[in-house]
């Protein structure tokens, strides 16, 4: 009998997270598989393998890969070339020619993406009013196109002065490119960002080019092997900014996916804050290969209106993401000073830790937390994978006999740093940025954020910790969140006085309708449309802006100033009297997709069921062996309570409970855990 399902896939550098939704009951299911680096596509068909559905049966796929960061990190893209405006050949590779880290003699910047032999100039130029200076010389645009061709080039990215203003040379040139050089996949700097600031424009365009190729193969050979097997429904994709995008969209607009990675997790946890009453959230996301750490502050994500990647600024609208590599796969390894490190290099998906038998050697967190105890080997992963302790304590054995300890407490060491560091990433978007995280509770998730969650907490105070349910795939699940979304905007450098009603017409009427034209172009009705304004505003003379949503009303430009003078008190500590001004007009035309609904857990009658079994927990030398109870998170209902020591297993991910914490069950299945104060290990 067929049934109507949703289901999203997030391919992560260990596993693929993979969550199935049946509207029509509320029903959830949560399973992983292993990522396959070496064949994307067979990795997601084998998600779809482990769900219940038919793909026929599927109405809407929402996916997230990390094959275009992966591009970028491993410099394996596609051989790209950037063109620019005669004079400013160099735009790319000079930046801002600052140096971010001042007193480190041994600092070197990331690798460009291109070399100066890729980099090419044609006269032409436009002002910043739009003006045309210098029309384009097209005989000496030919030549160019002419030498893209004969050297090769896979990717171009065209990026001309103040295009932002006036396209019209870069749409000649892509014709150009077009019959001199067709088999190049060409990216126009302006239809990526319409914002001033030629070098991040240009630096977005770079990376943009860089994965265009890879990405747009990879979306078309996944598509085509979804249709074989019956698919027909939509397909999504996740996007840096906290919302999807449409699979065709993804295909042409690649930057969007960059660092869409934590993205749904995000998403999930700013859906997960308001369904729980819990507007204030700090969020932990704990995964094969990093740790992502980001607020939730009165149910709403923190943005960005640009983002970066090894310092190279790319203007697409991101979230707040502060990431560390502290994952399950992080390696344990020595310093030159002889001191223990843990991360960033991972185990990752191939061959990955030793326990799950793939063949790998080397001593990672997962290896330290199955020996101390807070991982056993009776609860299969995802209810395939079981872990094995013996090539665990293998792996941890020639680096405890180098520090003469034991493996158990070189494991105890390892899961320590590996709190320390992640502790560090909660302080660098709390505590750094004049938040107090005592304010807000942690909410966990990932495959290993539950095994450290509590001693974070404990550490810096938080009085309570939130796990939700299916918390190893929760990221998969806040995909099925995602609302389409795009991102206009437009340059727009004037007084703040000077804002009236004829202005705005002027900047958002055009953005309007080509923004109402996407989204219906994607099947979205006009009352499924939420078009949102909003305006960068700074004071006359400063670099930075404070972004401002634009209120309804008449007297535009004098709520716009309160507003303006409050959240740059809130974000900078003060306010001034100088004049302010505006930069950057902006609006995001969102499509609403039906979000799931979790079910109700019932509530149990009795009380809270008798543990599994017990498992001694290594957390000292002078406590060796702590019995903590075991329990099966599935068979736990709303209203339970468990008393702490205790491990919580379930399908997708397992809880560590210390003595003094207690843990109460919701209606929703989250597992609410207060934080008690007793000394840890």
């Amino acid at each position: 009998m067929s049934r109507s399902s949703r289901i999203a896939i997030d391919v992560g550098g260990t596993f693929t997270d993979v969550v199935e939704l049946l509207p029509d009951t509320g029903e959830l299911r949560f399973d992983k598989v292993p990522t396959t680096p070496s064949a994307p596509t067979a990795g997601v068909l084998n998600a779809f393998g482990v769900s219940e559905s038919e793909l026929s049966d599927v109405t809407m796929f929402t996916h997230r890969t990390t094959l275009g960061l992966n591009a970028l990190l491993t410099r394996t893209g596609a051989r790209t070339a950037v063109i620019g405006t005669q004079g400013f050949r160099d735009v790319y590779l000079l930046g801002r020619t600052d140096r971010r880290t001042m007193y480190d003699i041994t600092y070197r910047p990331a690798a460009p993406l291109l070399e100066r032999y890729d980099t090419f100039e044609v006269p032409e130029r436009s002002l910043f009013d739009g003006s045309v200076h210098l029309p384009l010389d097209l005989d000496a645009a030919h030549a160019v196109a002419a030498q893209v061709a004969e050297r090769g080039y896979d990717s171009v990215a065209v990026a001309f002065l103040h295009s932002y203003a006036n396209p019209a040379h870069e749409l000649q040139m892509r014709d150009v490119l077009a019959e001199v050089a067709p088999h190049v996949a060409v990216t126009l700097c302006h239809e990526l960002s319409r914002e001033y600031r030629e070098y991040e424009r240009t630096s977005t365009a770079v990376p943009h080019a860089y994965v265009k190729p890879i990405v747009r193969r990879y979306l078309e050979t996944l598509e085509g092997d979804l249709a074989e097997g019956g698919f027909s429904g939509q397909f999504l994709m996740t996007r840096s900014g906290g919302g999807a995008m449409t699979a065709s969209s993804a295909r042409e607009q690649p930057v969007s996916l960059i660092l869409s990675g934590p993205a749904g997790g995000v998403i999930g946890a700013a859906a997960f804050a308001e369904l729980i009453d819990q507007p204030n959230l700090i969020t932990i996301d704990m995964g094969g290969t990093s740790l992502d750490a980001s607020l939730i502050i009165d149910s709403a994500p923190v943005l960005h209106s640009g983002a970066e990647f090894e310092g190279l600024p790319i203007n697409t609208p991101s979230l707040h993401i502060h990431t560390i590599g502290a994952g399950g796969g992080s390696i344990a390894w020595l310093d030159g000073a002889g001191a223990l490190q843990v991360g960033p290099q991972s185990a990752g998906a191939d061959p990955g830790p030793a326990p799950y038998g793939g063949g790998g050697t080397v001593p990672t967190f997962t290896d330290a937390a199955l020996a101390i105890g807070y991982l056993g080997t009776g609860t299969p992963l995802g209810g395939r994978l079981t872990l094995d302790d013996k090539p665990a304590l293998a792996a941890l054995e020639p680096l405890a006999g180098v520090l003469d300890m034991s493996p158990t407490a070189l494991a105890r060491g390892i899961v320590r740093i590996s709190t320390t560091k992640i502790m560090g990433a909660v302080r660098a978007i709390t505590v750094e940025v004049g938040r107090d995280p005592k304010d807000f509770a942690l909410l966990s998730f990932g495959g290993g954020g539950g095994l450290v969650a509590v001693d974070v907490a404990q550490e810096l105070g938080i009085p309570t910790v939130i796990v939700p349910p299916g918390q190893g795939a929760f990221s998969a699940f806040g995909m099925l969140m995602a609302d389409v979304q795009h991102d206009f905007s437009r340059t727009a450098v004037a007084a703040l006085s000077e804002l009236d009603a004829a202005r705005l017409e002027e900047a958002y009427g055009p953005m309007t309708a080509q923004a109402r034209d996407v989204l219906g172009a994607e099947g979205f009705s006009a009352e499924q449309q939420l078009l949102t304004r909003s305006i960068d505003l700074r004071y006359s003379g400063q670099e930075h802006t404070v972004t401002v949503p634009i209120p309804d009303g008449e007297d535009v430009a004098a709520a716009l100033q309160e507003h303006f003078t409050e959240l740059h008190e809130r974000q900078y500590g003060h306010s001034m009297d100088d004049p302010i001004e505006m930069t950057t007009m902006r609006l995001r035309a969102t499509g609403s997709v039906e979000a799931p609904t979790l079910p109700l857990l019932p509530v149990r009658a009795g009380g809270t069921p008798e543990p599994d079994g017990h498992r001694a927990v290594y957390l000292s030398a002078t406590e060796p062996a702590i019995p903590y109870a075991l329990y099966t998170r599935e068979s736990l209902l709303a209203g339970d309570q468990i008393a702490g020591p205790a491990v919580i297993s379930e399908h997708t991910a397992t809880t560590v409970i210390h003595a003094a914490d207690t843990l109460r069950v919701g209606r929703h299945g989250e597992m609410v855990i207060t934080v008690g104060t007793q000394e840890r290990a």
